[in-house]
């Protein structure tokens, strides 16, 4: 087949030519935006999932409609080791200087790029890492008391005035949320709390692992009632049957019955393995329909490809230890598994594997779905370890 026709996107959130399956989320996140700019109550969004289920393309996409119906956008990642206050100030600051050209907004804005200055010359002592221009002199008293809660929360009050008087509201869009420390995600809850408790128009679209969910709760008790935590999971058969056929049925190719069988079976409906499998099937066929031998020949590049870049970054992140312990959770299975099997299995006491594991956390390589339970965030990632460290020589891994 043609490489050059090839419609499959298997990139780090590139966007899937067909977003089978996700409209009830795009349509959640729009009512919840317009909502707020009409003053009315309307939850924030948080969407958690494992790695490949699409989050950043749902999140940029949810960003594009928003920017359609005129809604100011402020889309931040969230890096690990890289403070909120120095992710958010520059973002926020193209925001307010766009919200300054509406005449009616103007002058509520400038008191917003003041309360920016402010904010970013009295956090810069604790936030070594904030870097704006802001031409404005801060106001005295304005966001500029040293204390992150107290003055995002005075700064996202005076973005949001400006804002409803342009008629518009701020959209904030934050991926990987669950790498920000959680004295600033308490700030950040608090800011939107106070913010929805006036009736401004200030709203945030984010997206993390699932560990998120009880970060928010740990960073403030009433995260729960401010915020909807809708969980990205695979696709459903029928949806992911849709982003497969669709895009080469655009391109005129069509699959037989048993090669999307094999696809949905390697994939598991995970939106970044269907668009791997996709992309290397297509270019292992030779004409249409697509075969099922097609697929036999595409998955042993596709799990190839996979193994040098999607599963080998995050395995080149780990410790020899937590390489130990992951391969010990592999030779389990997919999981979840109970932390005294791992344990077991390492032929190690539960204690003494408590700060390996919280590691493994804060990396974002598992997470605990219950209590003494953990499990990976990254799909076929045992699968992947058992390939990577085959046999037992694993068990004897230098710490």
């Amino acid at each position: 087949m043609d490489p050059i026709r090839n419609p499959y996107a298997p990139g780090a959130g590139a966007p899937p030519p067909e977003l089978a399956g996700r409209d009830h989320l795009l349509d959640q996140a729009a009512v919840a935006i317009e909502r707020t700019r009409q003053g009315r109550t309307a939850k924030s969004l948080l969407m958690v999932g494992l790695r490949g289920v699409g989050k950043t393309v749902l999140l940029d996409r949810m960003r594009a409609r928003a920017e359609a119906a005129e809604i100011l956008t402020v889309r931040i990642e969230a890096p690990e080791g890289r403070s909120l206050p120095a992710m958010l100030a520059p973002q926020l600051r193209t925001a307010l200087l766009q919200l300054s050209r509406t005449e009616r907004a103007k002058r509520g804005a400038q008191r917003a790029l003041r309360a920016l200055a402010g904010f970013a010359g009295a956090l810069k002592v604790k936030y070594g890492d904030i870097e704006v221009g802001i031409d404005l002199e801060p106001e005295a008293g304005l966001a500029d008391n040293g204390d992150l809660e107290h003055d995002l929360t005075a700064l996202l009050e005076a973005a949001g005035e400006a804002a409803k008087d342009a008629g518009t509201a701020i959209a904030i869009f934050i991926d990987e949320l669950q790498y920000v420390e959680e004295d600033q995600l308490a700030a950040l809850i608090t800011a939107l709390h106070r913010a929805s408790q006036r009736n401004l128009p200030v709203v945030l679209v984010g997206a993390g692992l699932p560990q998120l969910r009880g970060k928010m709760g740990r960073a403030k008790s009433y995260a729960e009632r401010l915020f909807d935590f809708p969980e990205i999971t695979p696709l459903p058969r029928d949806a992911a049957i849709r982003a497969i056929v669709k895009p080469a049925q655009d391109e005129g190719v069509e699959y037989e019955p048993q090669a999307i069988e094999k696809i949905l079976d390697f994939t598991k409906g995970y939106p970044y393995f269907l668009q791997e499998w996709g992309s290397h099937v297509w270019l292992a066929a030779k004409h249409s329909p697509i075969q099922s031998a097609d697929v036999d020949r595409a998955s042993i590049t596709a799990i190839a490809a996979l193994d040098a870049s999607f599963f080998r970054v995050r395995f080149d992140r780990l410790t020899p230890a937590e390489k130990r312990y992951m391969r010990a959770m592999a030779e389990l299975g997919p999981g979840p598994h109970r932390s005294g099997d791992i344990a077991a299995a390492l032929h190690r006491p539960v204690s003494s594997l408590g700060p390996l594991r919280a590691s493994l956390i804060d990396k974002g390589m598992i997470w605990s779905p219950s209590h003494g339970d953990t499990a990976f965030t990254v799909p076929l990632f045992d699968e992947f370890m058992r390939r990577i460290m085959p046999g037992d020589a694993w068990r004897s891994l230098d710490n």
